[in-house]
């Protein structure tokens, strides 16, 4: 018994250190392969500067670093801010545009805010296009009104799914050979140990593959949100048709505000007149008063 323990702890401890050799080798592998594409890219683009021709060979080199282009994995993101007369027709617009596409529409949002007696509607939406009608979505969007903002964004993921891919492989592997092992156990505790192992290996891939399978969704339909808002209305006062039907505190106020402007009015016409009095006015008063002290003083009494 405890010689058969030992031998499956042997081979559990080689399967997992065979994988993690199987890793490297892969890693290493695909590194080596970049590594040659990037080569193969740099060369291939600096082949023209090299020739003084440039014919075939150029545009042989331009074709590489176009194709290897084209083999990356992105992932394309993007916003749109627009002011629209009608949310709900531009809703409908884009809606069937995305539906042209070949794409759909993940999630919607809208509101209705009022202001006094008017109302406006603001929302968003989230369109999920092919990668290759990204562009076109957005010039769609940018056509609904007046643009106020246009964000996009373009993510490389390729390393990320090389990784993944290559993780998956060796753990599919691990796992083959822990059925192996499984099938070959003879006690409970061998088959729960081997279990237990085999348990841990397919949750992780499972969840590589959940990751795998969200990156690929997300490079093979980019995700453009659109933000549509109608204009704000400005409120409009109604004035009372009668003018004791204004409330008490607002004929108030009024009432506070003609007293301010009057005596507003009163200092602004002081300050007007002030210079007409001081120009007439008071010459005249000092002459009338010379003339009067100068009759008192000098002229006799009756």
């Amino acid at each position: 018994m405890s010689q058969r323990r030992t031998l499956l702890l042997v081979a559990v401890v080689a399967l997992v250190a065979l994988a993690g050799c199987n890793g490297a080798g892969n890693a290493g592998g695909s590194a080596d392969m970049e590594r040659a594409d990037g080569g193969a890219a740099v060369s291939a683009t600096a082949a023209p500067e090299a020739t003084s021709s440039g014919g075939s060979g150029g545009s042989g080199g331009d074709a590489s670093v176009q194709a290897n282009v084209q083999n990356r994995a992105l992932i394309k993101t993007g916003t749109v801010r627009v002011e629209v007369d009608d949310f709900q027709r531009s809703k409908s617009n884009l809606t069937a545009a995305v539906a042209g596409y070949g794409g759909f529409v993940s999630d919607t949002t809208q509101e209705r805010h009022g202001v006094g007696n008017e109302t406006y509607t603001t929302g968003r939406l989230v369109l999920r296009v092919p990668a290759e009608d990204f562009d076109a979505l957005v010039e769609d969007a940018k056509a609904e009104g007046d643009v106020e903002v246009v964000q996009t964004n373009t993510e490389d993921v390729t390393d990320r799914l090389v990784d993944l891919e290559a993780r998956l492989e060796n753990l599919r592997a691990q796992r083959d050979q822990l059925r192996d092992l499984y099938e070959q156990a003879n006690t409970t505790e061998d088959v729960l140990a081997v279990q237990r192992e085999l348990s841990d290996v397919q949750g992780e891939i499972e969840r590589l593959e959940a990751q795998k399978q969200s990156l690929e969704d997300r490079v093979a339909y980019s995700t453009l949100t659109v933000e549509l808002r109608e204009p704000r209305p400005t409120p409009n006062r109604v004035a009372p048709d009668r003018w004791y039907d204004t409330p008490v505190l607002s004929a108030f106020l009024q009432s506070v505000d003609g007293v301010v402007v009057v005596a507003r009015a009163l200092v602004v016409g002081v300050a007007y007149a002030l210079p007409y009095v001081l120009a007439f006015v008071l010459p005249v008063a000092l002459v009338g008063g010379v003339a009067y002290r100068y009759r008192e003083r000098w002229l006799p009494h009756q």
